[in-house]
């Protein structure tokens, strides 16, 4: 499905979400504040969460996603950005993740954990890969709030997503598919359970731009 709507996915995204998804992901990274050096940027799709992590200054990062078409424009996303030899993608799958223990100091994962097929594991992939103190920082849009915020989050991904995502892809099921999924994506409490469960301390759940974002910070 991503393979299939890859080459409109960069402007689309920008167009979707109105050029927001750039603050989100610096809105991010500006909680990682354990000066990594290593960082894993897991489902990175074109690379634009791993190249928002240049800012802190790593010495590598690395992205991995299982669509080979995503790794494509991403590579020669970097390759205009001459950011190639800095930042290193590959296709790897989150639930055996091709790295040792210990490895990473951060990881991020932005709009990729509900695409997960069993997110318990890719879970307690990312913790086995992270070195003790590493920063895990997830981000995915919701549509779990108070009420008003519910609907308005809702028209937005039901109505807006779909139809706005449709005329430009000619793909209505990929983005139908992604309404869908954030609308069945599990509740704040219950992943910070699952983030419990795989023994990362100190879980945090925040949520931005009126409750459209959810963001979950834990340290190994």
């Amino acid at each position: 499905m991503f393979d299939d709507i890859s080459k409109r996915y960069d402007n689309l995204n920008q167009i979707l979400t109105f050029g927001l998804h750039k603050k989100w992901r610096q809105r991010a990274i500006d909680l990682i504040d354990n000066n990594p050096e290593k960082i894993l940027d897991i489902a990175t799709g074109t690379a634009d969460f791993a190249i928002a992590a240049k800012k802190l200054n790593p010495k590598s990062i690395i992205g991995i996603d299982i669509s080979e078409k995503m790794i494509e424009i991403g590579n020669k996303k970097l390759k205009r950005k001459n950011l190639n030899n800095f930042i290193r993608l590959k296709i790897a799958d989150s639930q055996n993740l091709p790295f040792e223990d210990n490895y990473f100091d951060a990881i991020t994962i932005g709009f990729g954990v509900r695409n997960f097929e069993e997110i318990e594991k890719s879970i307690s992939e990312a913790y086995r890969v992270l070195k003790k103190d590493g920063i895990l920082l997830i981000m995915e849009p919701s549509t779990k709030n108070n009420k008003f915020l519910s609907f308005l989050s809702k028209f937005y991904f039901e109505v807006i997503v779909t139809n706005i995502g449709y005329l430009f892809s000619k793909n209505s099921s990929a983005y139908n598919y992604l309404s869908e999924s954030v609308k069945a994506f599990i509740d704040g409490e219950t992943f910070l359970k699952i983030l419990d469960e795989a023994k990362f301390k100190n879980c945090k759940h925040l949520k931005f731009s009126f409750g459209i974002i959810d963001l979950y910070w834990a340290k190994k």
